[in-house]
């Protein structure tokens, strides 16, 4: 639905040399199955070459599960996955026993004893693949402290992947959520007490609850997740995107008919601008919309965030209470300080802007003090799923309005400019105007702009041109509409608004439709006292 209209060679030349690894998080499978690999083994290197007990959070799909198995590879055994990476002539440590868990393995529970009896099972699962057995039902977590107090200093490796996942299932329970935390707290306590056997703890997760007790009973565990030296931990750097993925850079520019030059500028618009660092100078590309976009070149510049990564349940649950904000807001930079974005927070706390920042919807764009950063959508593709949730918030559910919104594609790229009208008018009749109204232009055109978006297009608002600033540009089909719009606050000004906007279209020659599409120019008035678009004419091209 974001494709580009573009012409395909007739046959294809490129031969692949590795596999892409889509969805592999396995990283000894990955080795041996001849997929490519981004080597970042320098700087998993620099991390565990000493005793370290390290936090790391990222949002969905960049690769947390991945990095995970390759730290699990390493410790458990040695360099025999590592032939050919840059750590091969770097690590010189020996094997330890190590001790992988998947929190998002216990995050379907139906209460606290529930939950209790699947930790307990997956603790004394994982650690008895390492010499622990529990002797009591009920007893496992005051048995494995007693298991760890014996064992020698600095040889067990312990890797925690998405620890969150379980507080994040019952966000809408704070009770649930109270014990839940609690239940978590004892084991992560249990490692504190017995650290002195641990030479390295690694966890992954999206969000910081400050309330698992995580950061206060491993008083001596550091997060790095804003650390510039790991910026690039996750994700693909430019030149690495260059590097690793050179013939399918080629055979997607092919398949497009693009030269390699306007292909990884296309890319870069759509898939890069992720920044985790707090410099704001290193910026990576979302793993999982690269690779699906390599796997499937022909099908264009595809919206992948949204459908996998773009719905993490911290912050669905989360807006279920709260709102995003007013959509006049949309795509405005946002000034945060770096301890809100790296201090834990307690169940509540979070600001939407947070929340959106952890998973990935606002990345830093720029350092603006010592203390302070800018943050704003990364790509088109996230600002455009971000378009996506506003249009679910304007809607709130409505019965009938999501459908209605479905067939606006439909209509904008077959039907008559009055039916297009009518279909706006028809789902504009379904927005809250206590807690959205439309009190301007401005606000007229953002929630346009937002609901277009949510009907799967791209529009695109005060588009440049020589003579002026087109209000609002959408592509649907072979066509191309311009919509010029207006605000009045009683039908008494509509035929001067009207008018007007007719006048602007003309005089500053709105609109280019590119590679033959049908240009279409319409002039919107929206009535404030009627609440809809009260009047509208097709200007002649």
């Amino acid at each position: 639905m974001f494709s580009l209209t573009l012409n395909k060679p007739s046959k294809m030349i490129v031969k692949q040399e590795k596999i892409l690894p889509l969805g592999q998080s396995d990283f000894p499978y990955l080795r041996k199955s001849n997929a490519v690999y981004v080597d970042k083994t320098d700087l998993i290197c620099s991390l565990c070459s000493v005793p370290a007990k390290i936090l790391l959070t990222r949002p969905r799909r960049f690769g947390k599960s991945l990095l995970v198995s390759t730290f699990e590879s390493l410790f458990k055994h040695g360099l025999r996955d590592f032939k050919g990476l840059k750590i091969e002539k770097q690590w010189t440590d020996r094997l330890y026993d190590v001790v992988r868990l998947d929190f998002s393995s216990v995050k379907e529970f139906s209460s606290a004893e529930d939950f209790s009896l699947q930790l307990g099972r997956l603790l004394s699962s994982s650690f008895s693949k390492v010499g622990f057995q529990k002797q009591n039902a009920g007893q496992t977590l005051s048995e494995l402290a007693q298991w760890m107090q014996d064992l020698d200093s600095g040889t067990l490796v312990v890797l925690i992947d998405e620890y969150d996942a379980p507080l994040t299932a019952c966000l809408d329970d704070a009770r649930l959520f109270e014990e839940v935390r609690s239940e978590m707290g004892r084991f992560f306590a249990c490692l504190k007490s017995n650290s002195g056997c641990l030479r390295f703890l690694f966890i992954t997760g999206i969000t910081k609850f400050s309330s698992t007790t995580i950061f206060s009973e491993l008083n001596n565990l550091t997060d790095i997740s804003l650390d510039e030296r790991y910026g690039a931990l996750l994700g693909y750097t430019e030149e690495e995107l260059k590097q690793s993925f050179s013939s399918y850079l080629t055979q997607s520019a092919q398949s497009l008919g693009l030269s390699e030059q306007e292909l990884a500028q296309e890319l870069q618009v759509y898939y890069d601008g992720f920044c985790f660092e707090e410099t704001g100078c290193v910026h990576v590309y979302c793993p999982w919309s690269v690779l699906n976009f390599f796997n499937r070149p022909e099908r264009g510049f595809q919206n992948y965030w949204f459908a996998s990564g773009g719905h993490p349940a911290v912050l669905m649950k989360h807006l279920k209470g709260h709102r995003l904000g007013n959509p006049d807001s949309f795509n405005q930079p946002v000034a945060l300080s770096l301890d809100a974005l790296s201090t834990p927070r307690q169940l509540g706390e979070f600001s939407v802007e947070v929340l959106l920042a952890q998973t990935g919807y606002l990345t830093i764009r720029q350092r603006l003090s010592a203390d302070h950063v800018l943050l704003g959508y990364p790509n088109r593709e996230v600002c455009l799923s971000m378009g996506r949730l506003y249009a679910d918030e304007l809607l709130e559910s409505r019965p009938g309005a999501e459908c209605s919104l479905a067939y606006w594609a439909q209509i904008l790229g077959q039907q008559s400019p009055a039916q297009v009208v009518e279909a706006f008018n028809t789902v504009f009749n379904t927005i809250d105007y206590i807690r959205y109204p439309v009190k301007d232009e401005a606000s007229c055109r953002s929630h346009l702009q937002m609901l277009l978006i949510g009907a799967g297009l791209s529009p695109v608002t005060e588009l440049h041109s020589a003579l002026g600033r087109s209000d609002l540009e959408v592509d649907a089909a072979n066509r191309r509409w311009v919509f010029e719009l207006k605000f009045v606050k009683s039908t008494v000004s509509v035929d001067d608004a009207l008018a007007q906007a007719l006048e602007q279209i003309k005089s500053r020659r709105y609109g280019q439709a590119p590679g033959g599409k049908e240009l279409i120019c319409i002039a919107l008035v929206f009535c404030a006292d009627q609440r809809r678009f009260a009047a509208w004419r097709q200007a002649s091209n």
